[in-house]
């Protein structure tokens, strides 16, 4: 590990090498090089939003669920192929940065790391 090396999303120097990845145990980011860290960086402060498999996300844009996802307050999940179209991107703390509305449970807010692009 380089002296000035530090972690892309929180800036923390505690980072680590793990055979491929560097690992931030502070914001439990992972990311495969640190060359460009500063990219990601901007990413973040521009907003910018990607899928679970690095595709850039736009409002409007249609997305499938990946995972099972429980939704609080709901008597069932949000099931694996599920279509969400009509996105919203938003600024969220909680990390949770699509608003979309989907038939049968609402208005929901999903993390961008459980949906693919369409």
């Amino acid at each position: 590990m380089t002296r000035d090396a530090s972690c892309p999303r929180c800036a923390s120097s505690n980072i680590y090498n793990d055979g491929s990845l560097w690992i931030c145990p502070d914001c439990a980011h992972e990311v495969t090089s640190l060359v460009g860290a500063n990219s990601a960086e901007d990413d973040l402060q521009e907003g910018r939003v990607y899928d679970a498999f690095g595709n850039l996300l736009q409002d409007g844009d249609s997305v499938i669920v990946i995972k099972d996802l429980r939704v609080k307050g709901a008597s069932g999940s949000l099931k694996v192929g599920t279509k969400v179209k009509s996105i919203r991107l938003v600024d969220a703390n909680d990390g949770h940065n699509i608003a979309c509305r989907i038939e049968g449970f609402g208005s929901l807010n999903l993390k961008s790391e459980f949906v693919k692009k369409t």
